[in-house]
């Protein structure tokens, strides 16, 4: 059992490398494991009692190698049969089993899901929200982690008519199979589980946790899609209904004019001047205005949440709006149709999630119907600053820009519920964002006058030379790279460093991130500086030119880069994010003797250039800097005079 156990440890470890993979997967290797895996299983009941720890590590360890060896792309997924599929999901459902095996099996659900429109089906079958609930009320972050990546994942490749159920559905949550998943991630219990122990647990949360939430934002958000890229029929007499619902709650229509040839001229008239109350673009037929896509009836929807649900504010908004004069009054309708538009460009609604992206935002996962709330609060802070600007129509795209602003601002912060950041906003006025402007202006101000820019030419190759040498510092210390294919993101890291003499790359795998530096005897490959022929960024690299999904990934795509040498070797590195990608291809080109090009480099340059000149101007102020050199004196009218030093 001990030398079976070394044995299994040592697959576990090596089967990272891709050449022993190719081996070991030729001599039908990965058949002998899912074999282990099936028939292990009542032997690990019988045994775990006494062997517990040793043969919970063997599993472990089997399904481990399996992890790593299905990484490298070479055997398919679909090949693998019902009975191995079943024993997996038979340990994420058990109540009490050990973590690394837990971990192991979700990674392998959540893979087959990915790669397998077939698994996806019997995966689903097999799994219920009930048996997932357990895992991510838990303490254990890495265990939440990959119940969540199972859920998204379950959730990525459900069909369409899996995703667009309502999100008052009155099925049970616990006893929901996963086909049904999408649908229900909707859902108040989800959600609130998701809240209460994640998110607002008393623990940080790592990079890997972060991502996987973000995955789940966008992906919830994604399902607005097919309502923004609906287009309004004005034929259909259930949607036009939606916008006489908007009129009657303004204006609290009750009484009609009776139905004579005389009245239906009173009643469209009537109609046409409250639909130009209500702020739409064809007073006439406003159903016109919902002919666009993006928003499509996605901004329908809205108008008609915010009417129902902040009834007071809506009736506020819209008679506030109708009793002032024509050019400043702000026009509901086409705000409220510009500002989901608006919305959905800033949250990405429609855009796949993003490999290497973390940026959640926790006020999301607080309400069932955290959009509409987030668009019912921003269309009050539009109408605030529509006022504040004192605007006309004219001005509108300027407002549409200011509220923009003031809404990346506030979620800039982060705030943890939708009542702070309504708070963030109320200290975002349109005073507030004219200061900061002014404020990043003063920061940012460029001399221009004709002895400024000679003074930056004479001292720019001081500052190039003060950036180069902090890129080549960086190179030194080295960053940790994480290990991404085209099916899953993995907690997979390498290390590079450049040598202190700045002539050897040294590099190497590592079993986690690193808390700190990485001593570069501890790396096992090197490449010297010296063989380097070219780097090469984005399309151009050879792992982004690959089959897979990470070439059509457009962020992934931005923080690729390679490093060519020999005849058809290369080194491929993905970023950890853009200033990373920045600082290696500057120090990269910088050891080659080539420009440095990065936007990183433009605005450190500028940054540098001038808070140099400020403090060499010091002296200088409030004195007028000519814009031209003073004349030269005429010549003289002899030479002959002498100044006697003594």
């Amino acid at each position: 059992m001990d030398a079976k156990l070394e044995a299994l440890k040592d697959l576990a470890s090596l089967s990272r490398d891709v050449t022993f993979a190719q081996e070991f997967i030729n001599l039908d290797g990965i058949s002998l494991l899912t074999q282990m895996v099936e028939s292990g299983t009542e032997r690990y009941q019988k045994l775990q009692k006494i062997m517990k720890p040793c043969f919970g590590d063997m599993l472990s360890f089997t399904l481990t190698a399996f992890v790593e060896l299905m990484d490298h792309g070479i055997v398919s997924w679909d090949t693998f049969s019902v009975a191995f599929i079943k024993k997996i999901a038979s340990f994420v459902n058990k109540s009490a089993i050990d973590v690394s095996i837990l971990q192991r099996s979700l990674a392998i659900l959540e893979s087959m899901v990915l790669n397998s429109h077939d698994l996806y089906q019997k995966v689903a079958q097999e799994i219920t929200i009930g048996q997932l609930i357990p895992h991510l009320q838990g303490t254990d972050q890495e265990i939440q982690t990959y119940t969540i990546a199972v859920i998204n994942a379950l959730f990525l490749k459900a069909p369409d008519e899996k995703r667009q159920v309502g999100v008052e559905s009155s099925v049970d949550i616990l006893d929901c199979p996963l086909t049904e998943m999408a649908n229900l991630l909707a859902q108040k219990q989800l959600r609130s589980i998701i809240l209460t122990h994640v998110i607002r647990a008393q623990r940080a949360i790592n990079n890997e946790m972060a991502h996987q939430l973000y995955v789940l934002q966008v992906l919830t958000f994604n399902l607005l899609e097919d309502r923004m890229m609906t287009k309004m029929d004005p034929q259909d007499q259930a949607q036009r209904d939606i916008i006489f619902e908007l009129r009657r709650i303004a204006f609290d229509a009750e009484s009609e004019p009776n139905n004579s040839s005389g009245s239906m001229e009173k009643r469209k008239s009537m109609y046409t001047r409250d639909y130009k109350k209500l702020g739409f673009i064809n007073h006439v037929n406003p159903a016109m205005d919902f002919t666009q896509t993006p928003p499509g009836m996605l901004a329908l929807d809205n108008m008609l949440y915010f009417a129902k649900h902040h009834q007071d504010a809506y009736i506020r908004i819209v008679l506030e709006n109708s009793s002032r004069e024509d050019k400043h009054e702000c026009p509901f309708g086409r705000s409220s149709i510009e500002l989901t538009k608006m919305l959905c460009e800033i949250l990405k609604v429609g855009e796949l999630p993003s490999e290497t992206c973390n940026d959640f935002h926790p006020m999301f996962f607080t309400h069932d119907r955290s959009f509409e709330e987030f668009f019912c609060i921003c269309i009050q802070l539009l109408n605030k600053t529509w006022k504040e600007m004192r605007a006309t129509s004219e001005d509108f795209n300027k407002v549409m820009q200011v509220v923009k602003e003031q809404v990346m601002r506030a979620l800039t912060t982060k705030p943890s519920s939708l009542d702070q950041f309504k708070s963030k906003l109320q200290n975002l006025s349109y005073t507030e964002i004219l200061k900061i402007r002014q404020s990043e202006r003063m920061n940012q101000e460029d001399f221009q006058s004709r002895p400024i820019l000679e003074l930056k030419e004479k001292i720019q190759p001081e500052i190039l030379e003060l950036i180069k040498q902090q890129r080549l510092n960086r190179l030194v210390e080295g960053t940790c790279f994480r290990k991404l294919n085209c099916r899953r993101r993995q907690d997979k890291f390498w290390y590079c460093r450049l040598s202190p003499n700045h002539k050897v790359l040294h590099y190497g795998d590592l079993e986690e991130s690193p808390q700190g530096e990485v001593p570069h005897d501890s790396l096992q490959d090197k490449l010297p500086v010296a063989d380097i022929k070219a780097v090469v960024t984005g399309k151009d690299c050879p792992h982004m030119k690959e089959k897979g999904a990470l070439k059509q990934n457009k962020e992934v795509l931005e923080l690729a880069f390679s490093i060519l040498y020999d005849s058809n070797c290369q080194l491929n590195f993905i970023a950890p994010d853009k200033h990373e990608y920045c600082i290696w291809t500057d120090g990269l080109n910088a050891l080659l003797g080539k420009d440095m090009m990065s936007d990183l480099t433009r605005n450190d340059l500028d940054t540098l250039l001038s808070m140099e000149i400020k403090l060499r101007l010091l002296d200088l102020e409030n004195i007028q800097i000519p814009d031209a050199p003073p004349p030269i004196p005429k010549e003289p009218s002899n030479y002959d005079f002498v100044y006697d030093c003594n």
